[in-house]
């Protein structure tokens, strides 16, 4: 049973790399302070009515 033998390693390589790439988003969330820039982001939706004179 090769088949099931390739299997087995296949799913063991994609959870190390799931793993790898959940690591690699916290650490671009919350290491590199990036503060400033999700607060820029987090007043975008307010832009658009200040810009027409609604705010």
């Amino acid at each position: 049973m090769a088949i099931d033998n390739l299997f087995d390693r296949a799913s063991s390589v994609m959870t190390v790399i799931s793993f790898i790439t959940f690591m690699g988003i916290l650490w671009w969330a919350f290491v590199r302070n990036k503060e400033a820039d999700f607060a820029a982001a987090a007043q975008l939706p307010f832009a658009d009515d200040e810009e027409h004179g609604h705010g």
